[in-house]
């Protein structure tokens, strides 16, 4: 009977510590975040912005994003209706996203940007700052 008890009791501990491995084994949507790998861009067609998706936990990037909205606006310096297209193009790197858009003038300028993290639950929504210069 003893032996039962002390099984059952085993199988019981093992089991909470697969199920503790399994839960750290996430992140939380909130310790990821993307980041301008340049602040500023020459105002102009056809701009390369490049973010890098981290993971700020580890500071390591994080690869394989699906990035389902972006927006750039003037939305900085009160001006949000003067908005442009904004183009994904392909990373030059992994955990890197690069967007191909057009600022129509010098100024700040806010990326928008949702996505769905692989393996995380919700979604992660960033606004970044880019300054247009002349």
């Amino acid at each position: 009977m003893k032996s039962f008890h002390l099984a059952r009791a085993a199988a019981a501990a093992l089991i909470g510590v697969v199920a503790m491995t399994g839960m750290s084994a996430h992140a939380e949507i909130k310790n990821y975040e993307f980041q301008l790998v340049q602040p500023t861009v020459k105002a102009g067609a056809d701009r390369i912005v490049t973010v890098r998706l981290v993971d700020k936990t580890s500071g390591k990037a994080v690869p394989d994003a699906v990035i389902f909205s972006t927006r750039l606006d003037m939305a900085p310096d009160g001006m949000q209706e003067m908005a442009t297209k904004v183009t994904p193009m392909p990373g030059t790197e992994p955990g890197t996203y690069r967007f191909k858009a057009t600022f129509g003038m010098a100024g700040r300028w806010q990326l928008s940007l949702g996505a769905k993290v692989q393996g995380e639950t919700g979604a992660l929504e960033n606004k970044l700052v880019v300054t247009a210069e002349q």
